[in-house]
């Protein structure tokens, strides 16, 4: 009787553990990460808050730089989502380490997109040392879309391509997953 009883109380003491981690998986999951609000000046001269911004429309943070190829190939697409979504999506552009004139480089490319100069330490509050970054904020200003927890997807061809060949291959599947975070916020 003595092993029996000392494999089932090794058995119910595991069960309750998986329990609690599981749980515990849940409640961290359910608890978003928090946006850090933010005051800017665009380059156009409006001054804004991210709180006002998502209080107004869903928004959407793209943190690029003119030299970033994988920035270069999602503009198009998110140049596509603001035309599909309308005035119910704003893109606020944040360029950082780039020594080029961004909202020249925005303005020349066509985009409707809100650019933000120097944004660099805006970048740093995010958590952000590379380019893209995509992050967006829902009206609490929890993170419901960060495109760094997206999977990796591989190239059929191998990730020995130029970066621009890869940058063209993941930019849809980025903005597909952009439009189903947008889709998202609208359901809850």
């Amino acid at each position: 009787v003595g092993p029996q009883l000392e494999t089932r109380t090794t058995g119910i003491l595991r069960m309750r553990i998986l329990w609690i981690l599981s749980w515990l998986s849940i409640a961290s999951a359910a608890v978003a990460e928090s946006a850090p609000d933010f005051a800017a000046v665009t380059a156009s001269g409006e001054a804004i808050t991210l709180a006002d911004e998502v209080e107004q429309q869903q928004t959407i943070l793209f943190f690029w730089a003119s030299w970033c190829p994988y920035c270069k190939a999602l503009m198009p697409h998110l140049q596509s989502i603001r035309l599909e979504y309308g005035e119910n999506v704003r893109i606020l552009a944040l360029h950082f380490r780039d020594d080029a004139d961004g909202a020249a480089f925005i303005r020349e490319q066509g985009y409707d997109f809100a650019v933000i100069a120097d944004a660099d330490a805006i970048a740093r509050r995010y958590g952000i040392h590379g380019t893209p970054g995509v992050v967006i904020p829902d009206q609490d200003l929890a993170i419901r879309f960060d495109l760094r927890k997206l999977p990796r997807r591989t190239m059929p061809a191998g990730e020995d391509q130029p970066h621009s060949t890869q940058a063209a291959f993941r930019a849809p599947y980025w903005a597909a997953e952009i439009r189903r975070a947008l889709d998202g916020l609208d359901e809850g």
